[in-house]
């Protein structure tokens, strides 16, 4: 009581600093450990562990291992959108299919910067709970939306034919997680920029078909 500032110090670190320092090194431990151990043999202890924290420090955090596991999805899936969306800004009355194809260069990658994030992405998070399973559906709803409004701004510009695109969407989505799940798990590594080339074209090529 009454030290003042330097009641919040620790070894000249702000206390507020090492709180976001233990944050940081909980997330990593678990993006570490959940793709490679895997979720569900990964226990609260293992992550303290890891982290150099201890478990009453991981509870000031987050309030089970599960709540960890939404935070890295959405930040893979914000890194992702955020990567995109300026992108999409920049590019203005480019050409529709430019937009596409430079939007999903960018979106590749965000995901394939570090190969953990597919791996946490298509394989840890599908079915552990209902609450992933709602963020993991907003998630995908975000990019259909994103995705058929491009297919209709291509269709506007006479690229590819006046349709309901929604549908087409939903299976590039879907395209886009198989091909980012097989690159993941691929040995040796797939380059990156084969798995762009590929997309690119599978998106193309379900766009402009004939309606």
């Amino acid at each position: 009581m009454g030290q003042g500032p330097q009641s919040r110090m620790y070894r000249g670190v702000d206390t507020e600093q090492r709180r976001a320092e233990r944050r940081e090194r909980l997330l990593e431990a678990a993006l570490d450990e959940f793709t490679t151990r895997g979720y569900h043999k990964t226990k609260i202890a293992d992550l303290c562990a890891r982290a150099g924290v201890s478990t009453r420090n991981f509870y000031e955090k987050f309030a089970s291992k599960e709540a960890l596991l939404l935070e890295l999805h959405a930040h893979v899936n914000t890194l992702a959108m955020q990567r995109m969306r300026p992108v999409l800004d920049s590019l203005g009355d480019a050409d529709a299919l430019t937009r596409i194809t430079t939007m999903l260069d960018e979106f590749v990658a965000a995901v394939t910067a570090d190969p953990r994030f597919p791996r946490l992405n298509y394989v840890e998070v599908p079915g552990i709970s209902q609450a992933m399973e709602r963020q993991h559906r907003d998630w995908f709803n975000r990019y259909t939306d994103l995705i058929e409004a491009e297919c209709d701004r291509a269709a506007a510009a006479g690229l590819a034919p006046e349709r309901d695109y929604r549908l087409t969407a939903i299976a590039l989505v879907g395209a886009v997680t198989g091909i980012l799940r097989e690159w993941q798990a691929h040995d040796p590594p797939m380059p990156a920029d084969a798995v762009a080339n590929e997309i690119r074209q599978v998106f193309v090529a379900a766009i402009t078909r004939p309606a």
